[in-house]
């Protein structure tokens, strides 16, 4: 099935549609050593090739991943078996290839220890290549830390502006923008901490994305969970994030987007799907949009695990994946249950 989109909006609506959603495999080098380092696995590029290999030849897994993210490396590595192209080999499944685009959080200069994301320039070129390659998405990450004094204000509208000139820079050269300002749950804050700090997040950055006319139609938003701190004495139930995180998109995110890819932030992945599954069921068929997972580690990591460096384990490891993703398409739907994990 090769991938043929007449609009952004047709793109966006495909990378989010009920059921699927979208695999995070943008790690960096320095991401990806951290993981094989955990596996005791060598981070070479030629090992690197064979896992993302392994993900994506996963038979079946076309049926609950829409789009893959893809990082500079890997839009340019190939099949082991075949010798095509990543970006190729999944569009030919009808899965559609994405690309990292941001240069990472640097210090942002006028606060104490905040960050801003750079990668602006050159961009336009960028991405114009990227699409020569196969990418019709892109995806960058801001990020935004909560404590006594932060975020600033400052940090917000930096991050906020930032995230709308790629976005509108996206659109311009027929690229869907995935929109990621993740705001970190790192620290012992309550989650209504977080729920008051994520509101003013996202309206900041639909105040941007507008004021660079950005198609809301055309973008898909990938925003953290609203979650207690993870060093927070007194954790919030799997309810209470989903009524909170809901209540905040309800407030803040235009129902002219068309889905909703949550990151998963370093929760497990049953956490993560079962959040997800919570808040699919609180909305029923009411939702504005379709809420879907954009997770990296919480899809990966059983499979990572299984595989550790071993060829011999490929086999299981897919399984492994394949499990993870059933079990958040089906928590897209509101149909996930706890008992589903043995």
């Amino acid at each position: 099935m090769s991938l043929d989109f007449d609009s952004l909006q047709d793109i966006a609506q495909a990378m989010t549609i009920k059921g699927k959603g979208i695999l995070a495999a943008d790690e960096s080098n320095p991401t990806c050593k951290k993981r094989f380092d955990s596996i005791d696995v060598d981070s070479t590029e030629k090992n690197r090739n064979i896992y993302r290999d392994m993900l994506f030849t996963t038979k079946g897994m076309e049926e609950f991943i829409s789009g893959v993210i893809l990082f500079d490396e890997t839009i340019r590595q190939s099949t082991i078996k075949g010798g095509v192209s990543f970006p190729d080999f999944l569009s030919d499944l009808g899965v559609i290839p994405g690309i990292k685009v941001d240069a990472g959080a640097k210090h942002l200069s006028g606060t104490d220890d905040e960050k801003v994301t750079e990668g602006l320039d050159g961009l336009d070129d960028r991405l114009k290549e990227y699409y020569s390659l196969g990418a019709r998405f892109a995806k960058w990450r801001a990020v935004i830390t909560i404590s006594d004094s932060e975020p600033s204000g400052t940090c917000i509208s930096a991050n906020a502006h930032a995230l709308a000139r790629y976005a509108s820079l996206c659109q311009k050269n027929g690229i869907v923008p995935i929109v990621e300002p993740e705001i970190l749950m790192d620290g012992d804050h309550p989650i209504e901490d977080s729920f008051f700090i994520s509101e003013e997040v996202l309206h900041t950055v639909f105040y941007e994305l507008y004021g660079q006319n950005v198609e809301l139609e055309g973008m898909v938003l990938k925003p953290n969970m609203v979650l207690s701190g993870y060093n927070c004495p007194d954790q919030a139930s799997v309810e209470q994030v989903a009524e909170l995180t809901v209540t905040v998109f309800k407030r803040s995110v235009p129902s002219a987007v068309p889905g909703i890819a949550f990151l998963s932030g370093g929760q497990s992945d049953k956490h993560a799907t079962a959040h997800l599954n919570a808040m699919n069921q609180l909305l029923g068929d009411n939702s504005p949009w379709n809420l879907t997972f954009s997770y990296g580690r919480a899809l990966q990591a059983p499979a990572l695990k299984t595989w550790a460096g071993k060829d011999e384990n490929i086999s299981d490891a897919q399984e492994a994946f394949y499990k993870r993703a059933k079990l958040n398409s089906l928590a897209t739907k509101g149909d996930y249950s706890e008992g589903m994990e043995s």
